[in-house]
């Protein structure tokens, strides 16, 4: 079965996912682009947006990872893009382009519903409104067996915690302090939900951390 993992998922030094006052101006909110140099340096990251070069190592090993054996991904309706309310029309796409560097079926939550979207390079949007379980199951048959990216933002992936969907979880915790924003992990219980850490790997960009969560025991 599809396990459903986050994977890449930058954090602040205290603990914040995305930084005050999302806009279009600032979809990551004010600051929160800090959060992903350590992504952005990466030759991974260059060749995923079409440009040349980029670091090799440590980091460039888990942007890479992020994206093998994917079939699948889940986004909030924040991740597709800073529209609010009922969906004034067709314009909106995503923040990537033409091509998103998703390149397999994607499933978007919302309150409104909206036709799918057809993207170049395989990538197609499906707008799931009967929530994130709905979701998720909608993922793991697109999948076929590969595995499931979630990819944020912070109330959808607090939300998948909450619901002990979430099986792995690879943090970058960024040398930056936002001081307000998101908060990924405030209130969270990881170690009752199951989770411990099964490694981590520093460099001068990230301290990225996995987390797994323990199978149940059985009867």
């Amino acid at each position: 079965m599809s396990r459903l993992e986050v994977r890449c998922f930058s954090l602040s030094i205290d603990g914040y996912g995305a930084g005050p006052h999302q806009s279009l101006e600032h979809p990551l909110g004010v600051g929160g682009v800090g959060l992903h140099e350590w992504a952005f340096a990466t030759r991974s990251f260059q060749r995923m947006t079409g440009g040349d070069g980029g670091a090799t190592g440590i980091d460039d090993d888990y942007m890479a990872r992020g994206f093998e054996n994917i079939g699948a991904w889940v986004l909030g309706r924040n991740m597709f893009g800073p529209v609010r309310g009922p969906w004034r029309d067709d314009t909106w796409k995503g923040w990537w382009g033409a091509n998103p560097p998703y390149h397999v079926p994607v499933f978007v939550l919302t309150h409104h519903p909206r036709a799918s979207i057809v993207m170049e390079g395989g990538t197609v949007f499906h707008f799931v409104t009967d929530g994130l379980q709905a979701a998720v199951d909608r993922a793991r048959e697109a999948a076929r067996g590969l595995n499931v990216r979630l990819g944020g933002g912070v109330s959808t992936i607090r939300q998948a915690l909450h619901a002990g969907l979430v099986e792995e979880m690879h943090l970058a915790i960024a040398p930056h302090l936002l001081g307000s924003g998101e908060s990924l992990l405030a209130g969270i219980d990881l170690p009752a939900l199951g989770f411990h850490r099964v490694r981590h790997d520093g460099t001068a960009h990230a301290l990225h951390m996995v987390l797994a969560r323990r199978p149940h025991p059985g009867p």
